[in-house]
């Protein structure tokens, strides 16, 4: 039998590929020996002083908060709490549209039998060091060209490889999942293989 292995996702709730790719390696658990921690990454950290339309800096300006947000839940209660709340920050905003803000992080908190007063950690800048020390570990070993998901797992040689994605809508269900899960790792785990890609023609679908 194999031994089930640990992978860490690396993630900012306000990615709507992300979410995707999560709900995915939720399956990808189901059907391969593998358990899923979630870890934070900030495309606020990321793109700080990238070139970038006003649309999406006023989205990195707001982003700040749901990551400072799940960092301190983190500090308090550890990664399974981490994993509830992403599945229900995730819910609201990608699933609810509901808009990032104190009310959702409070009903986001609630929804995961949180305290509801970590939504003030959404201004708390004194989270900012933890924050983008999670978001380094996360993005290191793959480089700041890419952004969220980012995953790191044993591969198949059980030696650690990292990377971004797989951007994927819908997400997989039952061995679909795993399936893909076995063709990520082993092209991610082939020496000098660094990208694979086509044309984007699909926005993100939420089932």
């Amino acid at each position: 039998m194999n031994e089930r292995v640990d992978v860490d996702m690396f993630f900012d709730p306000i990615c709507p590929w992300a979410w995707l790719t999560s709900r995915w390696l939720l399956e990808v658990e189901r059907v391969r020996e593998v358990d899923v921690r979630f870890r934070v990454m900030s495309l606020s950290v990321l793109n700080q002083g990238r070139q970038l339309s006003e649309q999406y800096q006023e989205l990195m300006r707001t982003g700040w908060g749901p990551v400072r947000v799940c960092i301190a839940v983190q500090q308090r209660y550890g990664s399974d709490a981490l994993r509830t709340l992403y599945t229900a920050l995730g819910t609201r905003i990608h699933l609810g549209k509901e808009k990032l803000g104190p009310e959702l992080y409070r009903a986001a908190l609630t929804d995961a039998g949180l305290d509801p007063a970590l939504a003030a950690a959404a201004e708390d800048t004194g989270l900012d060091a933890a924050l983008r020390e999670s978001h380094e570990a996360g993005m290191r070993p793959v480089g700041t060209e890419v952004g969220t998901p980012v995953v790191h797992a044993p591969g198949p040689d059980g030696r650690p490889v990292a990377f971004f994605g797989p951007v994927v809508t819908p997400a997989p269900k039952g061995e679909a999942a795993g399936r893909l899960w076995d063709g990520v790792l082993l092209v991610a785990g082939t020496p000098g293989f660094f990208e694979l890609k086509r044309s984007r023609d699909l926005d993100p679908i939420f089932d």
